[in-house]
């Protein structure tokens, strides 16, 4: 599958997005990737992500992390395809950590998994928490890499595919100066 055919499943189910949106790092952009739009078909996803597995199967990791809840979906699949296990990191009181039971084990190998990277920084607090714990990251994955390539977590990140998008400073932003309204897509609140 190459990456215009990947882009062309996310205009087909309506989940690249175009107007004016207020990304989660508090950046403003043209455009959206809304991977829920395409997780919520399995035989979509399993088709999309067993396209990264030929990427990361060679990895040595025991455990998918994923950061809630975009990459939750995405992770869990990743993890099935690979037959490793699955958990996931989430915000309470704006702190992200382990919930519901999860943990990890002091040296346990980990490949940290989200859906769209732009600044990376959910990715690095996910990153963080496992860290934390004493377990090892190993690489990061996502679906979509929208960073322009200036993300660095410290390990291999390799993502599915890389989107060219622009993204503003609130004050520097051309869509707001243009009067476009401002849609808030994504699941962080922002403070």
């Amino acid at each position: 599958m190459t990456d215009k055919e990947i882009i062309e499943i996310y205009k087909k189910h309506d989940a690249l997005l175009k107007g004016h949106f207020l990304l989660s790092s508090g950046l403003h952009s043209d455009m959206y990737l809304q991977s829920a739009l395409v997780m919520q078909y399995p035989v979509i996803a399993e088709s999309i992500i067993n396209e990264l597995v030929k990427k990361v199967y060679f990895m040595n990791f025991t455990t998918v992390v994923s950061p809630a809840i975009g990459g939750i979906r995405f992770g869990y699949e990743l993890a099935r395809l690979l037959k490793k296990r699955s958990v996931f990191t989430e915000r309470t009181n704006g702190q992200m950590s382990f919930r519901r039971g999860f943990s990890l084990q002091e040296g346990e190998s980990v490949l940290v998994a989200e859906d769209v990277v732009t600044t990376g920084k959910s990715t690095k607090e996910c990153i963080k928490v496992v860290e934390d714990t004493g377990a090892k990251v190993v690489g990061v994955t996502s679906l979509i890499d929208r960073s322009g390539g200036d993300v660095d977590f410290g390990v291999p990140f390799i993502p599915l595919i890389t989107v060219e998008v622009n993204t503003y400073e609130p004050e520097k932003c051309p869509l707001c100066n243009e009067g476009i309204p401002l849609t808030k897509p994504g699941s962080r609140e922002i403070v």
